[in-house]
């Protein structure tokens, strides 16, 4: 064999047993050869995707705030004017 391909094999190992290692140290993250590529395990697919559903004000709800937050102004300048 030649002394490049032996050490190309070495790096290849050292980048499994690297792996290997966070996955039994729990890190979550399995980390390639260059830093910036993560790739995250099965650990955060396991948790169910929560959907957040949009709630939107009616008319009349939309009122009801507006004529509470008048009222409260009021009171606020009655407050004040003492």
């Amino acid at each position: 064999m030649q002394l490049s391909k032996i050490i190309t094999e070495i790096d290849q190992e050292i980048g499994r047993l690297k792996q290997a290692r966070a996955l039994l140290a729990g890190s979550g993250y399995i980390t390639d050869r260059k830093p910036r590529s993560i790739v995250k395990t099965a650990k955060s697919a396991d948790a169910p995707a929560k959907l957040t559903k949009k709630r939107n004000l009616t008319p009349e709800g939309r009122k009801r705030i507006a004529e509470a937050v008048r009222r409260r102004w009021e009171l606020q300048r009655k407050g004040a004017a003492k």
